[in-house]
């Protein structure tokens, strides 16, 4: 992956506001910009995720089906989440994978990050191909609110899914799926 452009930090020069919830911190600053401008802004405080497109060694894709309370839908989505305390994304995705799909993986490629909501988070995802996949005897415990259900899909059914719009899917798997797709084909 290419290297990104340099960071260019806002000061922060006070904290109004902030509220803390599972996971995540909402806060409203005020800010100088690097162009001299101040104003107040919220922002979402996020520790990070990781991100995994796994594929099965005869070529499907593991997807989950996962409801979501934010949108009150299932969503078509790849394994992830967020990063524990002093978690590095690698170890992060490895433990999120089992527990979400039940699979585990041998061999781990990266594809970058990605930036899901820069306009009001500071939320990186970092994205992985998880290969070399066995599926494990016994699916870990995961988080109590997930309600997941585990797919298998060929290639061609999941561009179909993505493209006629017939399954609702977030940004980050769809990024993650076309940075998996060109390493697939490179």
């Amino acid at each position: 992956m290419a290297n990104l452009p340099p960071i260019e930090p806002s000061k922060v020069l006070k904290t109004t506001a902030s509220l803390d919830a599972k996971k995540i911190r909402f806060e409203i600053n005020q800010i100088e910009l690097p162009t001299g401008i101040k104003d107040e802004f919220g922002i979402i405080k996020h520790p990070g995720a990781s991100l995994a497109v796994p594929i099965t060694d005869d070529g499907r894709v593991v997807i989950l089906r996962q409801y979501r309370f934010a949108v009150s839908r299932r969503l078509l989505e790849f394994p992830a989440g967020t990063l524990e305390l002093g978690e590095d994304p690698l170890s992060s995705i490895k433990r999120e994978l089992g527990e979400e799909s039940g699979y585990q993986a041998s061999k781990w490629d990266s594809l970058g990050i990605m930036i899901p909501c820069a306009g009001y988070s500071d939320e990186i995802i970092n994205i992985y191909l998880a290969r070399d996949l066995k599926l494990l005897e016994e699916k870990p415990a995961g988080d109590i609110d997930e309600d997941i259900e585990v797919l298998l899909m060929e290639k061609d059914e999941l561009d179909k899914k993505i493209s006629s719009g017939e399954e609702a899917l977030d940004g980050k798997s769809i990024t993650a799926w076309y940075r998996a797709c060109q390493a697939l084909n490179s």
